[in-house]
């Protein structure tokens, strides 16, 4: 996609001719407007209304992705083609949630299906053994700890998903590490038994630095307490694809579970790499997690843009990224359990979309990516909401909020919403001055005069609502789901490629280098990094 495209032009002529226009009149003057900017799925509601759009912006919206040809790489994706171009691989993680029977994906004359559920049952089986108690460990003690060392989308999906189904969990706990700063692991062992502890190791490679350190760690701990080194087949399984490397740390074939090099780890959690939430929430749990996103990439797929979830949640995030020159995005889950959430999307949406060069290598000619930033609420109403209500950005919201919650204590549940709902109001509407003056009219005037200013808010600022009933499973994939597929049409939209992260990889290599020098002394870098190598040193000493 080109800024230069007439698509592109019309946005940006749109967006100069109704940039005034306030969405507390626009709700004033249509009666109907949620109405025509809602959508459901599923138990699922998402409401766009309140957004800086009329019904031509959403048209001419529709159009950019259709210049775009975003419906073509949509299709391109579902076939299996190798849409992750620098990579040349196919980015396929709407099959990790395929049905059985579903048709099949070809992926280098192969039917992938099939070994995604014979990946997927092995995984969910082991977890079975766990939580029934029929795996032991070596001492034959019942297993009630599982650690998951992971870094990065081995870490932060699981991790999330996991939190998210507390209310669903089985009778082992879990437990994440992904720091390569020791006091993660050490924190997490001290409580432990290592008879009684099984250990998950993922990382595609059986390579990553941080996890393999972590790793080893966890090996010397469960050596160091007198057990066997059979007893490492017991307490020890892997998700990777390099069984080898596996298996010489100590792990049998038959507990490693296979990835796919058509999988990103960002977009990995629907594969083995969930192996923890399995253990988390049970295996039936986690496939109606894998019905639920499956079940919005059928809408995804099958919807007109109009009206497809996905695509809305992309666009809406490109006419502020790029035609309101927005400065970030938050979402805000109003649930404990989904504290998480914003974490896991930091690395969905940034990771993916961070690029500054198009598919064809040069260089983006229009603002990519986004700040993606969060916490739950309404913990963030007393923090950062000062900035979106009352500061010189233009930060579009999302508020993510369960309509029930299991625990029925007192009222706080009605209270949590109740709140939810005000922030996305207070938003849109805002409080005019004269609205101020008539709250402080006990004051006298020129007190009144100075303080309302203070107490005006500027309002129309945008915001998406998603409620469902209840967080469960299926809705958890839902939403997940959709978030996916939004990063996807967003970087269909700047020509970008959001399945590979060559940004991380640079720092990494940089790290191989520095970290020997750490020991030896020697060090050839610039004068910063130089005295960087020289205080650690000092410091150790």
């Amino acid at each position: 996609m080109t800024t230069q495209s007439p698509a592109w032009q019309k946005l940006a002529e749109h967006q100069q001719a109704t940039s005034q226009l306030h969405m507390r009149d626009l709700f004033a003057a249509d009666a109907n407007r949620f109405n025509a900017m809602h959508e459901t799925l599923h138990g699922l509601l998402f409401d766009y209304s309140k957004n800086r759009i009329t019904e031509e912006t959403l048209t001419l919206l529709c159009n950019l992705a259709d210049s775009a040809k975003v419906k073509q790489r949509m299709q391109a994706m579902r076939r299996g083609d190798k849409i992750n171009t620098s990579e040349n691989r196919a980015s396929l993680h709407i099959a990790l949630r395929l049905p059985e029977n579903a048709d099949p994906i070809m992926v280098d004359g192969e039917n992938i299906v099939p070994k995604v559920h014979t990946e997927l049952n092995r995984a969910l089986s082991f977890a079975g053994s766990i939580i029934d108690g029929s795996h032991t460990g070596i001492t034959g003690k019942r297993i009630t700890d599982l650690v998951h060392i992971g870094i990065g989308g081995s870490d932060l999906g699981p991790q999330m998903g996991a939190q998210a189904l507390y209310f669903y969990r089985t009778g082992v706990r879990v437990h994440f590490v992904s720091n390569s700063d020791d006091a993660d692991i050490a924190q997490t062992l001290t409580t432990l038994d290592p008879e009684t502890t099984v250990f998950s190791i993922a990382s595609k490679s059986f390579g990553t630095p941080e996890t393999l350190l972590n790793g080893q760690a966890a090996r010397d701990w469960y050596l160091q307490h007198g057990l066997p080194e059979e007893g490492i087949s017991h307490h020890f399984c892997a998700i990777s694809s390099n069984v080898g490397a596996a298996i010489k740390f100590g792990i049998p074939p038959e507990r490693v579970f296979g990835m796919f090099d058509w999988v990103g780890g960002r977009y990995s959690i629907w594969s083995t790499i969930g192996f923890p939430m399995m253990v988390a929430v049970g295996p039936e749990n986690f496939r109606e997690f894998l019905r639920g996103a499956h079940a919005m990439d059928e809408h995804f797929f099958n919807t007109e843009f109009r009206h497809n979830i996905p695509v809305l949640m992309a666009l809406l995030n490109v006419w502020y990224n790029n035609f309101y020159h927005s400065d970030g995005h938050t979402t805000v889950p109003y649930s404990h359990n989904m504290r998480r959430f914003t974490a896991w999307l930091n690395q969905l949406d940034m990771e993916s979309c961070g690029k500054q060069r198009t598919l064809d290598g040069k260089p983006v000619d229009c603002i990519t990516g986004g700040i993606i930033f969060g916490e739950e609420g309404p913990n963030c109403q007393h923090a950062y909401f000062q900035l979106l209500h009352q500061g010189t950005r233009l930060i579009p919201a999302d508020f993510i909020v369960p309509m029930t919650t299991p625990y029925g204590i007192g009222r706080q549940n009605r209270f949590t919403v109740a709140n939810a709902f005000a922030q996305s109001e207070a938003l849109m509407k805002g409080k005019t001055l004269e609205e101020a003056r008539a709250e402080l009219s006990a004051l006298p005037e020129a007190e009144r005069e100075k303080l309302a200013p203070q107490k005006e808010f500027p309002g129309n600022r945008p915001s998406n609502s998603f409620l469902f009933d209840k967080l469960d499973p299926f809705n958890l994939g839902m939403l997940m789901a959709a978030y996916e597929h939004r990063t996807f049409v967003q970087g269909v939209i700047w020509n970008i490629n959001p399945f590979d992260q060559w940004g991380v990889e640079y720092g990494k290599v940089l790290a191989k280098a520095i970290e020997p020098e750490l020991e030896s002394g020697t060090s050839a870098h610039d004068s910063s990094t130089n005295s960087l190598v020289a205080f650690y040193r000092q410091c150790q000493k």
